[in-house]
C-alpha cells in the first residue's frame, strides 16, 4: 500500500479518514475503503465511463493490479451504478446490495422515474434525460447480511435508509464514527449546477429530481443523525465533520418538511409504490414552465452524453468471459427467476424501460 504522503498527494482521490479515500467522477463521489486485514472494498462505482480512472485510483491506493474483496452499492441510481457491470466482470467480484435494489440491478424494473419539477436548478431540470433503464449484473449480485455487518469490513455496518430509494443504505464505523451516507443526506446543493463545481459544503436533503418517498426520507435522515457521525462522507459533495456536521445534520433534522422536501413535484403528496419486484405505482407527472424552458438545453445536454456513451461503449467492449453457475461467493446470492435473462450483459432495449408519463 502507498504511503499515508504519496496519498494525500493523490490526483484521483481524496482522503476522508484513515483507511477511506473519495473520488469524485463528473458530479458523484464513490469511496475505496481499507480492511484491517489489508483487504479492500469499493462503495459505488460513479458515473457510466468511470471503470479507467477507479482502477488507475485503486493502483495508486493499493498497488499494481489492485482488485478489492467486493462491491458495495448505497442504492443503483445511474450515477452510482455506471462503472459496474464492467468492474465486476473484470474483478469478478461480488456486488453487495439492498434486497429491495434487486429488481433495478436484475434487469426487472426501472426506477421511478425522476421529477424535474421539483425545480431548483439545472441538475433537477435536465432529470427527466438521465438513464433509467435497469441494469443486469444477475451474477454479481449479492444480498448484504441481514444481521447488519459488512462482508470484508467487521469495523462497519450498514444501515437501511430508505426514501431515496426503497433499497437505499448508508455505511458506518463506530470506532470513528465515519458515515458513508450515499444520498440519504448530501453537503451540497443537490440540484445546482453551479454546486456541483463549487463543492460549497452545507448539509441538504436528499437531491430533490430522484427522491421517491419523502416521508421515508425523514426518517432515514433522523436514524442517521442519531449516529452522532463525527465524519460524513456522502454521495455528492465533500466530506464534512465535527460540530458543523452535527449542527446542520440536526437542522436538517428539525425542518425536513420545510428545507429538504419540495415546494411542489411528483412525489410530494404521494410517494411511489414499489416492492421487491420494482415499481408498483407512481402518481401522476407535474409539469412546469421552467421544465419546459429547460427543454432545450436538456435535449443538448442528452446529444453529448449520448455521444460520449457510445465512445467508451465502442472502446472498452470486452470479449465475454464464461461464467460458471457455482460462484465462490456467499450462499446470499438471490434466487433468479425464469424472466431474469441469463446473461449478465444482457440489455434488452425493448424490456422493462417503464416508461411511465
Amino acid at each position: 500500500m502507498e504511503t499515508n504522503e504519496t496519498i494525500n498527494r493523490s490526483k484521483h482521490t481524496f482522503p476522508v479518514a484513515p483507511g477511506v479515500w473519495g473520488m469524485k467522477t463528473v458530479f458523484v463521489n464513490l469511496y475505496f475503503v481499507a480492511a484491517p486485514d489489508g483487504t479492500w472494498t469499493l462503495i459505488d462505482t460513479g458515473v457510466y465511463g468511470s471503470a479507467g480512472k477507479i482502477k488507475a485510483a485503486a493502483e495508486e491506493l493499493f498497488g499494481p493490479g489492485a482488485r478489492p474483496r467486493s462491491i458495495l452499492l448505497t442504492h443503483g441510481h445511474f450515477d452510482h451504478i455506471g462503472a459496474v457491470k464492467e468492474l465486476a466482470n473484470e474483478w469478478d467480484v461480488p456486488v453487495y446490495a439492498h434486497p429491495l435494489e434487486l429488481p433495478y440491478l436484475t434487469g426487472r424494473s426501472s426506477y421511478p422515474p425522476p421529477d424535474p419539477g421539483v425545480g431548483g436548478g439545472g441538475m433537477a431540470y435536465m432529470s427527466f434525460l438521465y438513464p433509467k433503464k435497469p441494469i443486469n449484473i444477475t451474477n454479481h449480485v449479492e444480498l448484504l447480511p441481514q444481521d447488519g455487518s459488512v462482508p470484508g469490513l467487521p469495523d462497519w455496518k450498514w444501515l437501511h435508509t430508505p426514501g431515496h430509494t426503497a433499497g437505499h443504505v448508508s455505511f458506518f464505523r463506530e470506532s470513528d464514527r465515519l458515515l458513508i451516507a450515499g444520498d440519504a443526506f448530501i453537503t451540497r446543493h443537490g440540484e445546482s449546477m453551479v454546486a456541483v463545481m463549487t463543492q460549497k459544503k452545507h448539509v441538504y436533503g436528499p437531491p430533490k429530481y430522484y427522491t421517491s418517498n419523502w416521508a421515508e426520507a425523514h426518517h432515514s435522515v433522523e436514524k442517521l443523525a442519531h449516529l452522532n457521525p463525527a465524519i460524513a462522507a456522502t454521495g455528492h459533495g465533500m466530506p464534512m465533520r465535527g460540530q458543523t456536521l452535527q449542527w446542520q445534520l440536526d437542522e436538517l433534522v428539525r425542518d425536513f418538511w420545510a428545507i429538504a422536501v419540495p415546494e411542489h413535484g411528483r412525489y410530494v403528496h404521494e410517494p411511489a409504490i414499489t416492492d421487491e419486484l420494482g415499481v408498483v405505482s407512481v402518481p401522476p407527472a407535474v409539469s412546469s414552465p421552467a421544465t419546459k424552458v429547460m427543454l432545450a438545453a436538456g435535449v443538448v445536454a442528452l446529444a453529448g452524453a449520448a455521444l460520449l456513451t457510445m465512445r467508451n461503449r465502442n472502446g472498452k467492449r470486452r470479449a465475454g468471459r464464461t461464467y460458471t453457475s457455482e460462484r465462490p461467493f456467499s450462499h446470499n446470492r438471490p434466487i433468479t427467476t425464469p424472466h431474469v435473462p441469463a446473461e449478465p450483459d444482457y440489455d434488452d432495449p425493448q424490456a422493462h424501460t417503464n416508461n411511465y408519463p
